[in-house]
């Protein structure tokens, strides 16, 4: 297969269009059927870095620190969602446990991962090994970081816990607030973006043009 630089394919009808910059806001649709093309992609590629690094920070924060302390008649008890996810597992939940693991903590680590090591070499006008590989592979994660969904049922229990013991919010759980705001804002990144900053020629950064067919 030969590759044309600079041309676009229409995903519903097959049409071949020259690709063309486009205005900030600005969507270029195939002529033919009116499919969308590609859009501008306006400041994000500037900020999803910096959105990435503080989404690792948070990531830290939420797994290194107790979600909650829970005090019952003069005892105190705390966890963090390592811990939890070792309780699950220990008292016969260990499927739970595998997923309440895979869902909160390794998938969002690994989007993460690869956002920050394909972003940072990107910035540089360079493209990183296995880019292509990557991507893909971020594309396949992203349904499975469920994050908001470990949050959400924190809270229902919090809520539930708080007639029979006295519950305090750890600093865990506020970065799982954080990070489920970070993580919506980061992964609301177009993949698709990733292939115009890598085949974008060097130098050129975007600005505003002439609308596309």
């Amino acid at each position: 297969m030969t590759e044309v630089p600079g041309t676009v394919v229409c995903p519903g009808c097959d049409a071949v269009f020259s690709r063309a910059p486009l205005k900030p806001r600005e969507v270029s649709r195939c002529a033919r059927c009116g499919t969308e093309l590609y859009r501008h992609a306006g400041d994000q590629q500037r900020r999803i870095l910096p959105l990435t690094v503080a989404s690792l920070i948070m990531f830290a924060i939420a797994n290194l620190f107790p979600i909650v302390e829970i005090e019952l008649q003069g005892l105190r008890s705390q966890t963090t969602l390592a811990g939890a996810v070792l309780v699950l597992s220990r008292e016969g939940m260990s499927v739970v446990a595998l997923l309440v693991l895979a869902t909160t903590l390794l998938f969002p680590l690994m989007q993460l991962c690869i956002l920050a090591y394909l972003l940072v070499p990107l910035s540089r006008e360079r493209r990183p090994a296995g880019f292509a590989i990557l991507v893909r592979a971020m594309q396949m994660l992203r349904p499975w970081g469920m994050i908001e969904v470990f949050l959400l049922g924190v809270l229902v229990a919090i809520v539930k816990l708080s007639s029979m013991a006295s519950v305090v919010a750890g600093s865990a759980l506020w970065a799982f607030m954080a990070l489920t705001v970070l993580l919506t804002a980061v992964l609301s990144f177009n993949p698709n973006a990733f292939w115009e900053m890598t085949f974008r020629p060097p130098g050129e950064s975007g600005e505003p043009g002439r609308e596309a067919a």
